[in-house]
């Protein structure tokens, strides 16, 4: 065969400087009609070795759950406002560890200014709620 009578078949290039297909797809830029699987988030690593225990590797994530749930048991104490001022500091806690560590584990859910943002936001609300909160605010917005 000559090279003009295998220029049009596949896996064959067409002519000078043209790269050989072999037979991998060229990946498109172009979102997908039909989604198969869901990107992960970015800082979504592990945020110590593989070979640590499964507590040590979620450790940002332990972090603000530990919070979360010191806050929740406070309040179920009656010690309401020390309770959701610790809930509100925990979220924030959240959102500074998603910005300066590289890795965090499962606390990555979206994107990083993402989760920094919803972070950062539910924790300074449920603080400002907390500080607001009657009889005897400690913070008087007028």
């Amino acid at each position: 065969m000559t090279a003009t009578a295998d220029a049009g078949q596949p896996g064959r290039p067409d002519g000078p400087g043209e790269p050989e297909e072999t037979g991998a797809r060229q990946k498109s830029r172009r979102f997908p009609r039909l989604t198969r699987d869901t990107a992960r988030p970015e800082g979504g690593g592990r945020a110590a070795p593989g070979d640590a225990p499964a507590p040590a590797r979620q450790w940002p994530l332990l972090t603000v759950l530990g919070g979360t749930v010191l806050g929740l048991v406070l309040v179920a104490f009656g010690v309401a406002r020390i309770g959701t001022l610790t809930i509100g500091l925990a979220m924030i806690t959240g959102s500074v560890l998603r910005r300066v560590l590289p890795s965090v584990g499962m606390l990555a859910v979206r994107s990083r200014f993402t989760d920094m943002l919803t972070y950062g936001l539910l924790g300074v609300l449920i603080v400002l709620l907390s500080l607001m909160a009657q009889p005897e605010p400690w913070l008087e917005i007028p």
